[in-house]
């Protein structure tokens, strides 16, 4: 078996600052020490460990975070969403890194490097750093990737001679137990490795001997693995207050990275989500976000976001927002040409009604299909989309042909000699096409339409009005 471990060292930070850049410096504190902190933290000396008072002495404008493990919790549980793409077998390393079974997706995703590489840039995507290393064994990877190491170890014989080199403290979590070990000169894995099991086993239970076991493969490591939900819902809360809906899109496109794993996992896509923007005194604007045809496109859905939120008004400040994707559908795969298309796909046009949507409002663009109407004026509704709704959108009876571009109200032209005249005379190419209708609802037309070519030789849609409302018109120009 290949395990990879996923280990994200500055979890309790990025769980609570990843969705958006602040100048200040920043740090999480638990009983009064520094757990994490940034990077313009440490380039001012703060450091894991020290005291809050000595932190800010360091750095007078540090902003302050109780670390909050509920918060963390649920960003690693996003992760591990978002990792299940890569194979189903991920499971929780608590309390910071993730654990992936890999042998069965190698070939697909290229070997073992690719892999890693694919997991850290999407972590990075996501707003998280994040360390990748490999091993047979589950708990030797996580033990490497905590140590700050990211080999790739593929035999029993190479790992063993890995972990020994490891400090203690990799192993053994314990204050206590790691203090009465270095007491009578245990400093790695590998002194820890030598030491009487009998011994060990009496002073500091079965259950550390057990985990080295793990760690080396010569005891079985069950382990239960994530099971993603059946629908998506992730919320970041920002550091500082926005006001300006456009700055909110770089938060929300973590949220999209995320949300594009956890649908390629589940091999399916979305056609509505909604970016909720929550403000004080429990306040939220929803923004719908609809699409043409499923997707699960994290740049598509981040270029939709934007066209939205360019056009919201925020009624306050804004303290955190989520992301909600209920409707997931199957999205098959589409196949590929052996050549490069000019003329385009089919996607393209849907992506660009998409945009269109997003810019001018859903109800401002739509499609145009037939009704079951004969008279020209009444033949066509607004509709959704042919690209979204398939070919039923099209189907009609049986009609004459027709042009594209009707006017508004049928134009009167003149007739002189019996030819009707437009620019010149017409001349009948085809028809006529006689209609009678409307009758039963006071709309009543009865006319012979016809293809007439101009002295241009463009093509014009004519009609003649039969009964007291004689003469001839221009209801319609081919392209």
């Amino acid at each position: 078996m290949q395990w990879i471990s996923l280990y994200l060292p500055n979890l309790p930070l990025e769980a609570l600052t990843r969705s958006l850049a602040t100048p200040e410096p920043q740090a999480i504190v638990e009983h009064h020490q520094v757990v994490a902190c940034d990077g313009k933290a440490r380039a001012r000396g703060v450091r894991p460990g020290i005291a809050v008072c000595a932190a800010r002495a360091l750095a007078h404008d540090l902003v302050v975070r109780p670390r909050d493990p509920a918060e963390e919790t649920e960003a690693l549980l996003g992760v591990a969403g978002w990792a299940a793409q890569f194979t189903p077998s991920v499971a929780h390393e608590p309390p910071d890194a993730l654990v992936l079974e890999v042998s069965g997706s190698l070939k697909l995703f290229g070997g073992v490097d690719r892999m890693r590489a694919a997991l850290l840039e999407g972590c990075a995507r996501m707003g998280f750093t994040a360390l990748a290393a490999c091993a047979p064994t589950a708990r030797g990877a996580a033990w490497l990737a905590r140590a700050g190491l990211a080999p790739c170890i593929e035999h029993a014989d190479a790992l063993e001679s890995a972990l020994a080199a490891l400090p203690l403290r990799i192993a053994v979590r314990a204050a206590d137990t790691l203090e009465a070990l270095h007491a009578i000169g245990a400093r790695t894995v590998g002194d820890l490795a030598a030491l009487p099991r009998d011994g060990l086993a009496r002073r500091f239970g079965q259950a550390l001997l057990d985990d080295l076991d793990r760690a080396h493969g010569r005891r079985a490591d069950p382990r239960a693995f994530y099971v993603p939900p059946a629908k998506f819902h992730a919320r970041l809360e920002l550091p500082t207050e926005v006001t300006q809906a456009d700055s909110l899109l770089f938060a929300a496109r973590r949220l999209f990275v995320q949300l594009e794993g956890f649908l390629a996992a589940r091999a399916g896509g979305v056609r509505r989500l909604e970016l909720r923007l929550f403000h004080r005194d429990a306040i939220a604007t929803v923004i719908p976000i609809s699409l043409v045809a499923p997707s699960r496109a994290a740049s598509h859905c981040t270029l939709l976001a934007r066209e939205r939120l360019s056009t919201v008004t925020l009624p306050g400040p804004v303290r955190a927002l989520a992301l909600a994707a209920d409707d997931i559908v199957p999205l098959t795969g589409e196949p590929l040409a052996l050549f490069a298309d000019e003329n385009g796909r089919p996607e393209d046009w849907q992506k660009l009604v998409e945009r269109l949507r997003a810019r001018l409002g859903t109800a401002s663009v739509h499609g145009v299909c037939g009704a079951a109407e004969h008279r020209p004026e009444y033949a066509s509704r607004a509709c959704e989309p042919p690209l979204a709704r398939g070919k039923e959108n099209g189907e009609r009876g049986a009609v004459g042909l027709r042009p594209f571009w009707l006017l508004a109200a049928p134009r009167p032209i003149a007739e002189v000699g019996a030819v009707p005249h437009h620019g010149g005379p017409l001349k009948l190419l085809a028809g006529p096409e006689r209609i009678e209708s409307g009758w039963w609802d006071g709309g009543e037309v009865a006319r012979d339409y016809f293809v007439a070519q101009t002295p241009e030789h463009g093509l014009v849609w004519i009609y003649r009005a039969r009964g007291a409302a004689g003469g001839w018109f221009l209801h319609g120009l081919f392209a």
